[in-house]
């Protein structure tokens, strides 16, 4: 509590130099301001203790058309690093966190078949044995 006052304390003192205050309106602003920082402060220590439940269930985020975000529940067709950095994640913690393997890939199922349909027709491995 007494941190609360202190921070409350510091700010007033920055008020009361910029204007007059009347005592009454000192000694109020402060245990408002005790009592908004506490408040505040309690709010992140309840959202720290509360596991995070992801928006839908992880094995059924990864969908035929788009894949969730489970940290969001915005979809797209690929959860690229910048998305994840968003969160402050990297893709590997994202599917640790999430109980994805890590040969996972987060892209949509089509996109995926899309993908491995064109490189399996562009037939790289055959142009690099004949160089």
């Amino acid at each position: 509590m007494e941190n609360y006052v202190k921070q409350a304390l510091e700010i007033v003192k920055a008020q009361a130099s910029v204007r007059n205050m009347t005592e009454e309106e000192i000694n109020s602003m402060i245990k408002t301001l005790t009592q908004g920082i506490k408040s505040v402060a309690d709010q992140e220590l309840e959202k720290e203790e509360l596991p995070v439940e992801p928006a839908v269930d992880p094995k059924k985020a990864v969908k035929e058309k788009s894949i969730v975000c489970l940290e969001c529940s915005k979809s797209f067709k690929v959860l690229t690093k910048k998305h994840l950095a968003s969160h402050n994640l990297t893709p590997e913690e994202y599917k640790a966190k999430w109980g994805y393997k890590k040969n996972t890939s987060l892209v949509a199922k089509s996109l995926a078949r899309e993908r491995r349909k064109k490189m399996q027709d562009m037939r790289l491995w055959e142009k690099r044995r004949k160089a």
